[in-house]
């Protein structure tokens, strides 16, 4: 039988056919479809998650009332993976569209700069804003602290970009404390390595919910494999935070933290000069007299901190003060736990102020100058770097003379006064309350008595360390131990006070709310209402007046027009009581008190008018009926 015509089975034959098909050229729109797959599918991923609102709000601003917006409360989860309790801002308030009268600074920076332990009002910042206010009158000034507790440069150069969108007319920096034990800093248990285009390319994934919904089944799996070790929830935020206790003085992750710094700096800064934006820098100082070193090493090239910091005590007995002030500087630059920023960080404040040519401002000679024999302690300072409320002030101040002397202030006209006027006014009149004071002071005595201030063993429990005496100390230990948050303590503080006839004490926690959260309407009206119902007009007018400049309502209008007509301000009077009529037809009251402003005017036919709606909602409206005779009779005799 002939094989002759049977087709050719070879595997020669066949491996012929599969290079044949392999170098078959697919057409483009193959290549097309294969990378557009996996971008849709994402695209996709990413727009149903949004759709869905999952997981948290990411944006950078958020809306906190109609055209009002503060720093998302929710923005430090881009930096924290590791810790429940999230920091936050002051949350201070700036306009969506910024007015054209504004002037508006940005505060950026940590803890220091945020004011502890006296935030929110206790800050540099309200000093500033204050101060402005005061000098400036016809400009609307916003003053916005942005700093975060235990953040550090990557937090500040993440947010920079969104800050310059908000029309900046300048921004202050103060930061470089927590640049090792700030969220993701080269000793920070929140930390992703050393790598700083890895570390910004994750902050700039962490915008969107792929990354997000990504993250978040990794960080699951993770715990379900290898279950987390107890957090000490007791300990502070900034010793939870720590994870290389360890950094000797000029080791390599030392070294890796000042180039952190110095690179994430440099980007900061070079954002700044591209959008042409002001920016004043600011030396760090810390206490270096009464903070002796938390962890004393001995190296090879260094002796340990704690024995300089003994010399630098016995030098300054005997009167060697140049010679102590070196070594007490010398200590705290071996101290090895890295809580106060090296002089590295001051060095590069002040090389950058040169090199892009922004001007700093030396708060560290400043706290010298204003200290005994030129070393800083606990004069000006609570601990080891966070300043008294008067050091705060201090600092506000040294801000706002630079500002003068590099032409940074508003265009408005300024009032007429001199330096000290203005500075002695502020403190005077400085918003901060005695509770405010209590606050301050038990949330320094709870630092102090963790680590590394003390050993864990020899804490002592919060409720006895502070021992709340009275209901308002209740209250404060709440607030400082986390049960309670700030606007929560001071508006139960107010409730209290109101309730116990304490009028002046009650006023002071409504100010302090209204500094804070200016923005509500319901606190100015409230206030008002209380002073109304115990005849403290002028006080009530004031509040009133504030919350309807801020945002017009029945209520406002109605009192500013019923206090007006009692002080025969008549057609100050007619304009509330109109507006007020706008929001509520139907006010009986309103339209007895227009008919008589009307009548003082002479407007007749209005006010019958009014007198009429009046008794035809209230027949029985007291004095309407006898005003309405009054009115006729005027109006036949003409």
């Amino acid at each position: 039988m002939s094989h002759k015509n049977l087709a050719d089975f070879s595997v020669k034959s066949q491996t012929k056919l599969l290079n044949k098909n392999t170098n078959k050229k697919h057409p483009f729109y193959f290549y097309l479809i294969l990378i557009a797959i996996p971008i849709i599918f994402f695209i996709l991923l990413e727009s149903g998650l949004r759709i869905f609102s999952y997981g948290y709000n990411n944006e950078q601003w958020t809306e906190v009332s109609e055209g009002k917006l503060i720093l998302n409360p929710e923005i430090a989860r881009r930096y924290f993976h590791k810790t429940q309790s999230l920091p936050y801002s002051n949350q201070e308030v700036i306009d969506a569209v910024k007015q054209k009268n504004s002037f508006r600074i940005f505060v950026m920076g940590e803890s220091s700069a945020a004011g502890f332990p006296f935030a929110p009002l206790g800050s540099f910042s309200r000093y500033l804003q204050q101060r402005l206010e005061l000098v400036y009158p016809e400009s609307k000034i916003e003053v916005v602290n942005l700093g975060i507790t235990a953040v550090n440069s990557y937090t500040i150069r993440d947010l920079f970009p969104g800050v310059l969108e908000k029309s900046s007319d300048l921004i202050i920096i103060y930061t470089g404390h927590n640049e090792y034990y700030g969220a993701l800093g080269v000793g920070s248990m929140e930390s992703f390595g050393t790598s700083r285009n890895i570390i910004n390319l994750g902050l700039w994934l962490s915008r969107f919910k792929t990354f997000e919904f990504l993250t978040d089944i990794l960080r699951s799996t993770s715990r379900w494999i290898s279950p987390s070790k107890a957090v000490d929830t007791d300990a502070t935020l900034m010793a939870r935070m720590v994870s290389e206790q360890h950094i000797a003085f000029e080791s390599d992750i030392y070294n890796e933290g000042i180039e952190q710094f110095r690179n994430n700096m440099r980007e900061i800064l070079e954002f700044a000069k591209e959008k042409n934006v002001k920016v004043l820098l600011s030396t760090l100082t810390c206490n270096t007299l009464d903070q002796q070193p938390f962890i004393s090493l001995k190296t090879e090239n260094y002796p340990p901190s704690k024995e300089i910091f003994e010399k630098a005590k016995q030098e300054l007995l005997m009167g060697r003060i140049e010679i102590a002030d070196s070594l007490f500087i010398y200590a705290k630059e071996l101290d090895a736990l890295r809580f106060r920023a090296p002089e590295a960080i001051n060095n590069i404040i002040r090389k950058f102020s040169i090199e892009f040519n922004f001007p700093f401002v030396n708060i560290d000679s400043v706290f010298r100058s204003k200290s005994p024999n030129g070393i800083v302690g606990d004069n000006l300072m609570t601990d080891h770097l966070h300043p008294t409320l008067e050091g705060y002030q201090l600092m506000g101040k040294t801000f706002f003379e630079s500002m003068k002397l590099n032409s940074y202030l508003p265009d408005t006209e300024p009032i007429i006064l001199t330096d000290e006027q203005q500075d002695s006014l502020i403190k005077a009149n400085f918003i901060f309350s005695k509770l405010d004071s209590i606050q301050a002071s038990y949330r320094i005595i709870a630092l102090k008595n963790k680590w590394p201030f003390v050993n864990d063993e020899l804490s002592i429990p919060a409720i006895q360390l502070l021992n709340p005496a009275n209901y308002i100390d209740s209250l404060v230990y709440d607030g400082t131990v986390g049960n309670l948050d700030w606007e929560k303590l001071h508006r139960k503080a107010a409730e209290w006070y109101l309730k116990n006839g304490e009028f002046e004490n009650y006023k002071e926690q409504m100010d302090v709310l209204i500094a804070q959260f200016p923005f509500v309407v319901d606190y100015y009206n409230s206030t008002a209402f209380e002073f109304l119902k115990i005849g403290d007009y002028d006080i009530a007018y004031s509040y009133l007046e504030k919350g309807f400049r801020l945002k017009a309502d029945a209520f406002s209008s109605k009192w500013l027009g019923i206090i007006d007509l009692s002080k025969s301000n008549n057609e100050s009077a007619v304009k509330y009581l109109e507006k007020s009529l706008s929001f509520d037809t139907k006010d009986s009251q309103v339209l007895f008190n227009l008919a008589g402003a009307y009548s003082r005017l002479k407007l007749y036919d209005k006010s019958l008018a009014a007198i009429n709606s009046c008794l035809q909602i209230d027949p029985a409206f007291p004095g309407a009926a006898d005003l309405k005779s009054q009115v006729e009779r005027i109006i036949n005799t003409k």
